[in-house]
């Protein structure tokens, strides 16, 4: 999972996704060569994302950028980046005007937050958690496995993708999202109007570990059923490990997708974890395997 790996020690939170879309673009130059088919990068108008559009696309895959984290407010102060498990010890990392520099999070009373580093960091720099990346026959465990497993997901697919448009966003953690541009762009520019939110769920009392990809059939949101439905059909059809998951909370590029004013269909599988916008989230293998055959046979098919 050395991928896997690579990907969640870059430093991306939401509003600084930069070195994410380089690692990407570099790394469809160093790889593409040995895919089915070469992507065209396309970057324009995007600001920080990128979609990497194959062959004659019918569906996208979106995989956000971005991480949750916390930002430097003035002195040692800390605010939170979308919604992090906030536990005193943690390490964080990050980069300001002297360079990098690594602190400890401190939680006071009533949830203040605040660090403890060798220097003051400038204001504004954001900081991430410091993975410790953990692999076992059966699990692998780090920070940020939401998203960087949903981008892994997307860059296994593209080995095999012959037609289809993958979809790197930004700000999907801060709630303020890039998908209403980015929906403009698929569905004017491509003619692409339907989609897969490569993004990772919880471990819930009616979703565990190693019992295979969940298909969500609502968050917060409620997607067209009917095209559910037809996800759920094809997953039986590759005979993939599924579970079907119905929450009343949460959110992801689907949310924007569903309120841009483009006709999308949407649905999003994912891998379900443990321990979630902590250091310490973890993902059985046999759930990641089943998200990704259940994403190629569904590129191939819709």
């Amino acid at each position: 999972m050395k991928l896997l790996q690579d990907l969640i020690n870059i430093y991306a939170p939401s509003g600084d996704e930069i070195r994410m879309k380089e690692f990407l673009i570099n790394y469809v130059k160093e790889n593409a060569a040995n895919w089915k088919v070469q992507p065209e990068v396309l970057t324009e108008g995007m600001q920080d994302c990128l979609m990497l559009k194959f062959g004659k696309p019918r569906t996208a895959i979106f995989a956000h950028m971005d991480s949750i984290g916390f930002t430097v407010r003035y002195g040692n102060e800390l605010v939170k980046i979308g919604g992090p498990k906030t536990i005193s010890g943690s390490i964080l990392y990050g980069y300001d005007s002297k360079g990098y520099i690594e602190a400890e999070l401190e939680v006071g009373e009533i949830e203040k937050l605040s660090y403890k580093a060798e220097r003051l960091i400038d204001p504004g720099t954001a900081l991430c958690f410091k993975s410790d990346f953990r692999e076992t026959e059966e699990y692998v465990q780090s920070c940020y496995m939401d998203n960087r497993l949903g981008i892994y997901n997307a860059l296994k697919v593209a080995e095999t993708l012959e037609d289809g448009v993958l979809v790197f966003s930004c700000w999907e953690e801060d709630g303020s999202g890039s998908v209403a541009y980015l929906a403009r762009i698929l569905h004017d520019q491509l003619g692409v109007s339907q989609a897969l939110i490569s993004d990772i769920t919880w471990v819930t009392e009616g979703v565990k570990h190693g019992k295979g990809v969940a298909i969500s059939l609502r968050d917060r949101m409620i997607p067209r059923q009917a095209f559910v439905r037809k996800i759920i059909a094809e997953a039986e059809k590759a005979k993939v490990s599924y579970q079907l998951e119905v929450e009343d909370a949460g959110g992801s590029d689907g949310h924007i997708l569903q309120r841009s004013p483009y006709p999308f269909d949407w649905c999003f599988i994912g891998a379900p974890e443990d321990n979630v916008h902590s250091p310490d989230e973890k993902v059985h293998k046999a759930d990641i395997l089943a998200m990704t055959k259940l994403y190629q046979h569904l590129m191939k098919v819709l």
